[in-house]
């Protein structure tokens, strides 16, 4: 049942299975994999919803739908967290990504902060260190940060998240000597200097709409778009992942690597027992 809603809304858009696959990463770094992140903002709080790097997420409606769906079949069994992580997986699969069991019997968080998400996602202008110290605070290891950070083969980046990388990346109106100059001036034709939230480029050019290991090839030549994506090479660990997977085709390691470290992720902070609650909607406290 589950499975056949995120179809429905895969198969009709694609491009929907990369915002699901980080709002999974951004419920899981917060609180946990509680579904926080999926609560609506009240008159009293901001919610995870309302924190800047969540203003982009889509795929609210799937994880709703298939909610929908689980609470006339089996009322107030199946969590909004498992719902998400299990939506996730499927989706990811849908595009040629791997296959991996979800592990369920999380249940719902009912605390969501949007102060929280602010503090606790790694920024996309982090340094390595930071981002190791980030992932370690999480459990998960320095192969987990590069593996994770592979699930921008798909996807978009709104031009915000590394104007500064193009246009001022020193305070000087220079451009980041990390980013290979080339694709600098490609980029400067399509983001202006200006503060825009609406336009995006692709974060893996020609094969976004694929799960494949091309984003490592990208992240090599000095093309990724963030400097969390550039910070992969300052790193002994994870540069020599990034440079493993330059030298051939997608291989199943890769595939298998991602499968296992989802495995990680999906397991941090749960709340089980008579922790949290089943939510009725995800949107929505009981």
């Amino acid at each position: 049942m589950l499975d056949m809603t995120t179809y429905q809304f895969i198969s009709m858009v694609p491009t929907l299975a990369a915002p699901l696959l980080r709002m999974h990463f951004h419920d899981c770094f917060v609180r946990g994999c509680d579904g926080s992140i999926l609560l609506n903002p009240t008159k009293s709080t901001q919610t995870e919803k309302l924190a800047i790097p969540n203003l982009s997420l889509r795929g609210y409606q799937v994880i709703d739908a298939a909610k929908s769906a689980l609470e006339k079949k089996c009322p107030g069994v199946v969590s909004c967290a498992d719902i998400l992580a299990l939506v996730t997986r499927d989706a990811v699969a849908m595009i040629n990504g791997p296959y991996w069991d979800v592990h369920t019997g999380r249940r719902d968080g009912r605390v969501s902060l949007a102060t929280e998400a602010l503090s606790n996602l790694p920024a996309p202008f982090a340094n390595i260190t930071q981002l190791r110290q980030s992932f370690a605070s999480k459990g998960l290891s320095a192969k987990d940060l590069v593996v994770l950070s592979g699930a921008h083969t798909i996807g978009i980046g709104h031009c915000f998240g590394f104007l500064n990388r193009l246009y001022n990346f020193t305070g000087k109106v220079d451009s980041d000597p990390s980013m290979d100059p080339k694709y600098v001036a490609q980029l400067k034709k399509k983001c202006k200097p200006e503060l825009d939230l609406k336009t995006f480029v692709e974060m893996d050019p020609g094969s976004f709409r694929t799960f494949d290991d091309h984003y490592y090839t990208i992240v090599a030549k000095r093309r990724g778009l963030f400097q969390s994506d550039a910070a992969l090479l300052d790193d002994y660990e994870t540069r020599a992942y990034v440079n493993s997977h330059v030298k051939k085709p997608y291989v199943l390691s890769f595939g298998q690597d991602f499968a296992a470290s989802m495995v990680k992720m999906g397991a941090i902070e749960v709340l089980t027992g008579k922790a949290g609650e089943i939510r009725k909607q995800c949107g929505f406290v009981n």
